[in-house]
């Protein structure tokens, strides 16, 4: 694929997660979109594509860090936030165990 194609598909992707990430959030939502576009704007006249890569590298880590670590909160009352986390970042909770288990 074409470094112009991987430049505007990022640009869809971490659209695309900012609207789950953000859902129902219209501050957040708003914010996101215009830090997305500003940094795409920023450096639309970039042509070394070494540079390219290494950004599209850092905004692939983004768009993960936002899809697998944030969590919307919601104030509930004045010292409680109630958590909204997405379903894709509910995971089975393994109980770790130092010492493996032998069998007899």
């Amino acid at each position: 694929m074409a470094i112009p194609d991987n430049v505007l598909q990022l640009f869809r992707t971490l659209h695309r997660t900012r609207q789950q990430v953000f859902k129902n959030d219209k501050r957040a939502l708003e914010a996101a979109r215009v830090k997305i576009n500003e940094e795409f704007k920023k450096h639309k006249s970039e042509a070394s594509p070494e540079k390219i890569e290494e950004m599209l590298k850092v905004g692939s880590d983004v768009e993960l860090l936002l899809r697998t670590s944030v969590i919307q909160g919601i104030h509930t009352d004045h010292n409680t936030l109630k958590l909204l986390p997405r379903k894709d970042l509910l995971t089975e909770n393994v109980p770790y165990c130092d010492a493996p288990i032998q069998k007899q």
